[in-house]
């Protein structure tokens, strides 16, 4: 074989594994990035919502939520209750701290929390879970809210549940190997409730066609 079939056939390999390179790459961005921000949302919403329900736990469990904290009930000289009153700041204090924790939990959050494991991309029938992560950062915390919503359940003969739920939403920006999104997570947990005996109070009712603050 002559140098110049030689310089070539070298020239036609180069170009081959050079097309072959090109098509790997529009395939990872065409199939796997897509993928893989899919993946990272996903898995950021889910360790949102876990991280709001432990900040929630932890304030029930400090003592700082509970029902007669929240609402006061006023009873009438037989006992039976004549209507229901919300402590907005209590609310109000709730929400900032549950928040505050919230906010500071989530941009601490790493990429073994929220990473997208390599596997999972790959061969998620086989190796989910393993292999390297993908690196995913939350890049900001957009915004963050929570409001409060009254349900009641009958209970029983003449009983009623009375359930405060607490609605935290966070709005946040990551970063993943396709670029950045846009992240929305929502919680509902139950913050505080009682079962009250006799007629659910009529005042009371018509505070809750609206949410509280």
């Amino acid at each position: 074989m002559t140098r110049r079939r030689r310089r070539i056939r070298k020239r036609v390999v180069l170009a081959v594994l050079a097309a072959a390179a090109v098509l790997l790459l529009l395939v990872v961005r065409l199939r796997l990035f897509p993928l893989a921000e899919d993946l990272a949302v996903t898995r950021v919403t889910l360790r949102t919502s876990h991280l709001i329900n432990e900040a929630i736990d932890e304030q029930i469990r400090a003592g700082a939520v509970d029902y007669e904290s929240m609402v006061l009930l006023e009873k009438d000289e037989t006992g039976a209750v004549t209507a229901l009153k919300t402590n907005i700041a209590e609310m109000n204090t709730l929400k900032t701290q549950i928040l505050d924790q919230v906010n500071r939990e989530i941009l601490q959050l790493d990429v073994d929390e929220i990473g997208v494991p390599l596997g999972n991309l790959l061969l998620p029938g086989l190796f989910s879970g393993r292999g390297p992560y993908l690196p995913v950062r939350i890049l900001t915390v957009r915004s963050s809210d929570a409001t409060f919503e009254n349900q009641f359940t009958q209970a029983g003969i003449n009983q009623t549940l009375h359930q405060i739920v607490m609605t935290v939403s966070i709005d946040m920006t990551i970063v993943t190997p396709a670029g950045t999104a846009q992240v929305e997570s929502a919680s509902h947990v139950v913050v505080a409730e009682t079962v009250i005996v006799g007629t659910v109070p009529s005042s009371y009712l018509a505070l809750d066609a609206a949410a509280l603050p």
